[in-house]
């Protein structure tokens, strides 16, 4: 899986086969650009570094800010003034753009810092990115947990230099900029120096040992040298106020020679920065060691999903997106800048929105002590701050994305406690599940029951519904019973006469695509639509079935051409994330083979290999992750220990979940291209036929994910007509009637 990853997958437009079939009936408001970055990445670790062009939203590439249609080109070409570290991973407008601490390779003035050179020969693999800058400096990057390692391979020169700008970050755009609020900077010869700059605040150290002997280093401030300081130290920086400053290194070079840069970061200070350097770094060099490293740890994470079969494209496909949901959380054990004890701490839980439906659900699987230290690290951010995040940063701050959603961490650890995830003190866990059901829009949903925008009635409602699971096995009956009951307030968000979400504001969408959202009480969704036959007529409109082809946005869209767009009240494919979930609606209305017919043209026309492979933004791993559940043939239903199935995209696949192996067989699979292969029409869907669970036969289209994480053999007979597998055994609903919650195993 290691050697099919391509990390430059979604860093460029959107530039996929034009669309055949129902695929191209689906309409793309957002950007259509993956907003990934090809720097080096370990699995779940602090730190990336990547070239620096200060373009948007990762610093990499050649994009301005945009929010709909085909992003804007910022610069003519790929260029870096040096490389960076920390970076976002497919987002879009969060408003914190990292990209602290640049290093530049020189063999120019000082006064040339902050120049942009044209790159070429880029190479990107998991864990390591390099690149030449027009300079002829030959650039490789590699990083570990908490530190990073570049090799700089000069030209032969006679002043050649390596220089640490600790006053960079955030991008080259209009409020982009991240402005450190004070700082010192520390130069203790030998190579060695070490700076503190409090960004957002955040105080991120760093302590730097650089390889090269021989060579002065000096600090400098304003691109002027400071000969002889040993010391910088800035109190309080405003906009207005800030000038340049860190540290240089120079000397002659001879033809070929390298010079390696090792960085160390904390954000407990300097001393752990250099610690955590030592640690990872203590064989000099260290380059090829820290490489090495990281390259098995990837190697091993990704080998805990395996596939079989696939065309050369559909695998690279599937590998970069498992790649890429493996990049987010960072997790920066014994880091935390907000309380003093040891433990886990991850950042960059951004855009909670997307991830808790397909990226939370894949860490639980494959990665679970991961999953249950991002879970101990949200109770602790909600002990600390007051309420559970809806995205978390690294920064200091209230600022938490409470428009997008409310009470998103219910779900997963809902999830988690079904599973029995031990080491986390659900006493505890549960006070605060139920104590922030009641912050922000919680206390007018627990007053009023319907909660405006219209879609955190629905948050709220599902929230209750987790918490109450989480109550009730653990014998708070009682509350238990009132949670349950307020779930049921869900109904207030919807419209009887029409089946749909009453009229609001949304958030990134419009009521269809949040209309068709998989509660916690589908049956009874499905009965204020009308009933089964009303249900899926209102799906099949909403996907397109029987529509015309439809012309995406292009470059700067007119407000009338969005507006037309809107109005369609489509699928929005992936491109946009609210409605992700939508397919496997059909399931619950005994229709799985619509959910197939949906998810082949989607696996087919919406993702590809090159830059420009991604429908729009990657969102942190939320959209990488539902690819590689819907290439399974799963689909977790978040908060309710349950998977659904469908027909997968490989004829085979093993999920190593929780230590156990969930083995994915199939019969009578077909393999089929993806648009990039160069097919010009629309491959036929493969339909479920038949599903046995360990050799025993399963009419339910559906699983616990206790199941899956205790291991076993789903064998699917797939044939290319629906069936009558899946139409009477619906996914359970909180309003079934005892008999038909029983699960199929």
């Amino acid at each position: 899986m290691l050697d099919n990853v391509d990390p430059f997958i979604g860093t460029a437009a959107t530039d996929l086969p034009r669309a055949h079939g129902l695929a191209a009936t689906w309409w793309w408001p957002k950007p259509q650009v993956g907003n990934t970055h090809p720097g080096a990445t370990s699995p779940l670790g602090m730190v990336s570094a990547c070239a620096y062009s200060g373009a948007y939203p990762t610093g990499y590439g050649r994009y301005t800010k945009n929010t709909e249609g085909v992003p804007e080109e910022m610069f003519e070409r790929l260029q870096a003034s040096g490389f960076t570290h920390f970076q976002q991973s497919g987002t879009g407008a969060i408003r914190k753009y990292y990209n602290y601490v640049r290093v530049t390779p020189m063999v120019q003035p000082l006064d040339a810092l902050g120049e942009a050179w044209p790159l070429h020969d880029e190479v990107a693999e998991a864990g390591y990115y390099a690149a030449t800058l027009d300079t002829g400096i030959r650039c490789e990057l590699t990083v570990g947990t908490k530190v990073a390692v570049h090799r700089y391979t000069f030209p032969g020169h006679s002043s050649a230099r390596v220089v640490v700008d600790l006053s960079c970050g955030g991008l080259a755009i209009e409020h982009g900029r991240t402005v450190p609020l004070r700082a010192q900077v520390e130069s203790m010869g030998h190579g060695r120096a070490q700076g503190t700059v409090a960004m957002e605040g955040v105080p991120l150290s760093v302590y730097l040992d650089v390889d090269a002997p021989g060579w002065r280093q000096m600090l400098w401030y304003d691109r002027r040298l400071i000969d002889g300081g040993t010391r910088l130290d800035f109190d309080s920086i405003r906009h207005t106020t800030l000038r340049p400053f860190g540290m240089l290194f120079m000397g002659p070079t001879e033809p070929g020679q390298t010079i390696e840069v090792r960085l160390g970061f904390s954000l407990r200070g300097c001393d752990q920065a250099r610690e955590n350097l030592e640690r990872e770094c203590g064989t000099r060099p260290a380059f090829d060691v820290v490489r090495s490293k990281t390259r098995v740890r990837w190697g091993d994470h990704l080998d805990r999903v395996q596939v079989e079969g696939g065309t050369p494209a559909r695998r690279t496909v599937f590998a970069t997106a498992l790649y890429h949901s493996l990049i987010k959380p960072c997790f920066a054990d014994d880091e935390s800048p907000f309380w003093p004890t040891s433990g886990p701490f991850a950042f960059d839980v951004c855009t909670m929105w997307d991830i808790y439906k397909t990226q939370l659900p894949l860490l639980a699987a494959i990665v679970p002590d991961r999953a249950a230290h991002l879970l101990e690290s949200l109770i602790r951010v909600c002990e600390e701050e007051g309420n559970f995040p809806i995205g978390y940063r690294m920064a200091r701050g209230a600022d938490r994305f409470y428009r997008q959603a409310s009470a998103l961490a219910h779900t997963a650890l809902a999830d988690a406690h079904a599973l029995g995830r031990a080491g986390l003190d659900w006493n505890w866990a549960l006070v605060h599940m139920v104590d922030d059901l009641r912050r922000l829009y919680g206390e007018e949903f627990f007053e009023h029951g319907v909660v405006h925008p219209i879609t955190h009635t629905l948050d709220l409602a599902y929230g209750h519904h987790c918490t109450a699971q989480v109550a009730r096995a653990m014998n708070d009956r009682r509350l238990a019973d009132d949670l349950d009951d307020r779930s049921r307030r869900w109904v207030n968000a919807f419209d009887p006469s029409t089946g749909l979400l009453r009229d609001s504001e949304f958030y990134e969408g419009g009521k269809w695509n949040y209309s068709f959202r998989l509660l916690h009480d589908m049956a009874a969704r499905i009965a204020l639509a009308g009933g089964d036959r009303a249900f899926i007529g209102m799906l099949d409109r909403f996907f397109g079935f029987d529509a015309a082809p439809v012309t995406q946005p292009g470059l700067r869209p007119q407000a009338a051409e969005m507006a037309a767009g809107y109005a369609l009240n489509r699928f929005e494919g992936l491109n946009n994330e609210p409605d992700m979930e939508a397919p496997w609606a059909y399931h619950y209305a005994g229709r799985p083979d619509r959910t197939a017919e949906v998810v082949q043209a989607a696996l087919t026309w919406q993702f590809g290999t090159g830059s420009g492979g991604l429908p729009g933004n990657d969102d942190s791993g939320g959209l990488s992750s539902w690819y590689v559940w819907a290439s399974l043939g799963l689909f977790p239903i978040a908060g309710q220990n349950l998977f659904l199935i469908n027909a997968p995209a490989f004829s085979g696949a093993v999920l190593k979940a929780g230590g156990n192996e969930f083995v994915i067989e199939t019969s009578g699979h077909r393999e089929t291209p993806i648009g990039v292969d160069g097919v010009d029409r629309d491959p036929s869907a493969q339909y479920v036929q038949s599903a046995t669970l360990n050799g025993e036969p399963m009419n339910a289209t559906h699983l616990s994910a206790a199941t899956v994480h205790r291991g076993g053999v789903l064998h699917l007979r797939l044939g290319p007509e629906p069936s009558g597998w899946g139409r009477e055994v619906r996914p359970p609903s909180l309003s079934d009637p005892p008999a038909r919650t029983k699960e199929a195993r």
